[in-house]
């Protein structure tokens, strides 16, 4: 495929990706490790370019040496819309009980 793949979005602003443009120092390593190139460096940061495509694994976080970017793998609110869709439940985001943040 010339090294296009294409791009699946995960479901509309439901991620828990989020970039602390603050703390970032440009090191690029998210660029390298995101599987779906939901970052790109600009004027020395990175920043997000389409955060639906991001399906929350965790690489960018856990190579991330400034701790600017957190997710929570496996676990976001997508997660909990799945679940609530598959189990015939409401959507809920953790264990405190909440709806989700969605």
């Amino acid at each position: 495929m010339n090294g296009v793949y294409m791009k699946h979005r995960y479901l509309k602003n439901v991620v828990t990706l989020s970039l602390d443009d603050g703390k970032c120092t440009g090191c690029g390593k998210c660029t390298e490790v995101c599987p779906h190139a939901v970052f790109e460096l600009n004027e020395g940061n990175a920043q997000i370019t389409d955060r639906n495509l991001c399906i929350e694994c965790g690489a960018c976080a856990q190579n991330c040496p400034a701790a600017a970017i957190t997710v929570n793998p496996g676990v976001g609110c997508a997660a909990a819309i799945l679940w609530g869709w598959l189990t015939g439940s409401e959507a809920n985001c953790g264990d405190s009980g909440e709806k989700c943040c969605c």
